[in-house]
């Protein structure tokens, strides 16, 4: 039988290892207050109301759902305990001050994959937490993240957290409440044969990823000489987890569409939480050029390529950006799109 161990008690150990962790453990456990209320929610579908309900604009042009700003509402609501100064949510223009005596920085997306509501495919909420170091607490790099996580709401709700000395999974047991891990740290597997990008984009991609996954997908006939399966989800989360689980490697790189020569994704909270994760079980996660937690974020919505997990795969894909030109294609152009535009970007003390 597999020994269990409850959210709280893990925290209170390691709290009680490093005083200092002590807020971001409370931190995380309010977070996780509020993740098992948006798993009731999201429990409940249809008969909760509207949730889907377009009610505003969104920065990603999916709109802003009413799901979107209750889950907003919700995790703000659970962080007012006195140790968050900043707070930052995608569904916000700018941070805000929650309390002056704090001395954390929060940083969260309340519901990635909110377009999939509708469809009962998992969603989640991703959460960064840093020291808070005035106005500019959140352009530090992902390096000086002090706790990292997401929670997945899918048939089973888990909250996914690093607190920079491994990462956990618990479980979420509707009956009681509680979060509890049934297993180790995961341990992401350096190689594998399972990848995950949206084909859909294919021709817009540039030359290095239309090479690599051509590559994989040619199998044991091709370069790679094994048979590689895909898997798209279209959550974030969702992929991060299988890839915690079974091992993987997740794509989403800029490209030649209008908006996406820097990739879609938040580099804040959603690119800088998922990485810490990623490398505390040994997996790796790049923009194409550097490593995601060095680089340095110069505003809060900050888009950035991302590709993370088995850390092979990932050097791969990373040593293909570092490698000189090829003769250019007809058909694409030799520029990156992953090519990170703030790499010189000096870092804020």
């Amino acid at each position: 039988m597999n020994e269990t161990l409850r959210l709280e008690t893990y925290l209170e150990q390691r709290a009680n290892e490093q005083p200092s962790r002590k807020p971001v453990c409370r931190t995380v456990l309010s977070i996780s207050h509020a993740g098992r209320r948006i798993a009731g929610i999201l429990a409940h579908g249809p008969l909760a109301g509207e949730l889907s309900a377009r009610i505003g604009d969104s920065r990603d042009g999916d709109g802003q759902k009413a799901l979107d700003i209750l889950t907003h509402n919700i995790l703000r609501d659970a962080l007012l305990d006195g140790c968050v100064e900043y707070f930052a949510s995608e569904e916000a223009d700018k941070p805000e001050i929650l309390d002056t005596s704090g001395t954390l920085a929060v940083a969260v997306d309340p519901l990635d994959g909110s377009s999939n509501i509708d469809t009962l495919a998992p969603m989640g909420t991703i959460f960064s937490i840093l020291p808070a170091c005035g106005p500019q607490s959140f352009l530090q790099p992902g390096r000086r993240q002090l706790a990292a996580g997401f929670l997945i709401y899918g048939p089973q709700t888990a909250l996914v957290l690093t607190l920079g000395d491994g990462t956990r999974s618990f479980t979420l047991d509707p009956e009681t409440g509680a979060f509890i891990a049934v297993r180790g740290t995961c341990s992401v597997a350096a190689a594998t044969q399972e990848y995950a990008i949206n084909a859909s984009n294919q021709r817009h991609w540039d030359q290095v990823i239309q090479h690599y996954v051509s590559d994989l997908i040619l199998g044991a006939a091709g370069p790679r000489g094994a048979d590689f399966n895909t898997r798209w989800i279209a959550s974030m989360v969702a992929d991060a987890y299988r890839i915690l689980m079974r091992g993987g490697i997740y794509l989403y790189p800029g490209d030649q569409r209008r908006g996406y020569s820097q990739g879609r994704l938040r580099l804040i909270y959603e690119a800088n939480p998922i990485a810490m994760l990623i490398e505390q079980a040994g997996g790796g996660a790049t923009d194409g050029r550097n490593p995601i937690l060095d680089l340095h974020p110069n505003e809060f919505h900050q888009r950035v390529p991302l590709v993370f997990g088995a850390a092979d795969e990932v050097a791969r894909v990373a040593a293909s950006y570092a490698a000189p030109p090829t003769t250019p294609s007809p058909l694409f152009r030799n520029r990156s799109l992953f090519q990170n535009p703030l790499g010189n970007v000096e870092s804020f003390a």
